[in-house]
């Protein structure tokens, strides 16, 4: 051990923040782990680390006794008088006995708490720069799959991509850019884990409000988000400025913003609702591109009743009930939609019962 190993402790906490008293009190403690792990004793020893010149010194300590019963925790008072001319009966003497070998094994072992504690700081940065990143899109590489899993290079650490947060219609490969919504970041003692997301729904809420600057100003809302990973999405969008028009601001000038996001986002389509206050009309908007004759609403159900034209009754439905699952989820309404043949139909049963 030397002044070099102490003055890189005092380097340490100056660039890195690791406070030298804590990485003394973490070597000391794997110094005397290793001193009896490769010098098995039954003593009482510690060893001790001068602050200053990075010296190592191991001691026994050992009660002064006027009859010696154990050697290997006790020493007379003749013998201890040797060591410090002061010593009384019953008291703990240290008595240095350091290996000669022991500098070689303490310089190991610091350098192994030193690197240890490195890493632990780095993690430790790590966690906290992407915790506080927590809601935001990053960009990285997809560096290897393990099993179905995708592991992104962010840079200093790695992003994780769960099969639940892949969309199914695309193929991932190494060495491919791609970008992922931090919704999680958890730490442990294999470091900080980072999961990602494409098919989140707050995916889509973050491309928008990287592309449409009315949205990232704060002009327009988004209020809801309805999405199908990788094949439909519906969001309602609301201005908060007069003269704002919030579909137009998001489709952008012939269609480029919604588009660049479709295009992110592989193909997966999307409506872009206008949202209202009024249930019926906001209803009527979600379920586009459909039309709608009519909207019956029950407050208490929170059910609604939907009337379309019999030739919009497939579109308004959508494939395997889609569209209508989208328009549900966006407005948090049940929705029942029925053809106008097929609402007529219902009134004249019910009239013929009556």
């Amino acid at each position: 051990m030397s002044n070099e190993l102490m003055q890189a402790l005092i380097d340490l906490e100056q660039e890195r923040g690791i406070p030298k008293a804590a990485l003394i009190d973490a070597i000391k403690t794997a110094l005397n782990t290793a001193y009896k792990k490769n010098f098995g004793t039954s003593q009482n020893v510690n060893v001790e680390m001068n602050e200053i010149t990075g010296a190592v010194q191991v001691y026994s300590q050992k009660q002064v006794v006027a009859e010696v019963k154990d050697k290997s925790t006790e020493i007379s008072l003749d013998e201890a008088h040797q060591i410090n001319p002061d010593a009384q009966l019953d008291e703990i003497i240290d008595i240095e006995i350091t290996p000669s070998n022991f500098g070689r094994i303490a310089a190991q072992t610091a350098k192994q708490v030193v690197v240890q504690k490195l890493r632990e700081a780095e993690r430790s940065m790590i966690f906290e720069e992407f915790a506080d990143r927590e809601g935001e899109i990053v960009t990285g590489t997809i560096q290897r799959m393990e099993s179905k899993i995708v592991v992104v290079n962010l840079g200093r650490t790695e992003g994780i991509m769960l099969p639940s947060d892949q969309i199914s219609t695309e193929r991932y490969e190494v060495g491919q850019r791609i970008k992922g919504y931090i919704y999680e970041v958890k730490n442990s003692t294999k470091g900080p884990s980072i999961f990602i997301s494409r098919s989140h729904p707050a995916f889509l809420k973050r491309l928008f409000e990287l592309e449409v600057p009315e949205i990232y100003d704060g002009l327009v809302e988004i209020k809801s988000i309805a999405r199908e990973a990788g094949a439909r999405s519906k969001i309602s969008v609301h201005s908060l400025e007069e003269g704002i028009d919030s579909v137009g601001a998001c489709v952008g000038p012939r269609g480029i913003r919604v588009q660049n996001i479709v295009n992110e986002l592989n193909g997966e389509k999307i409506d872009i609702i206008k949202y209202s206050k009024d249930p019926e009309k906001f209803i009527a908007n979600a379920l586009s591109p459909s039309k709608v004759i009519s909207v019956d609403i029950d407050e208490d159900e929170k059910k609604a009743r939907v009337i379309v034209p019999d030739y919009q009754l497939s579109l308004a439905i959508g494939k395997e009930g889609q569209n209508a699952r989208l328009a549900a989820k966006l407005t948090a309404w049940k929705i029942d939609i029925k053809s106008e043949s097929q609402a007529e139909e219902e009134h004249y049963e019910d009239g013929e019962s009556s």
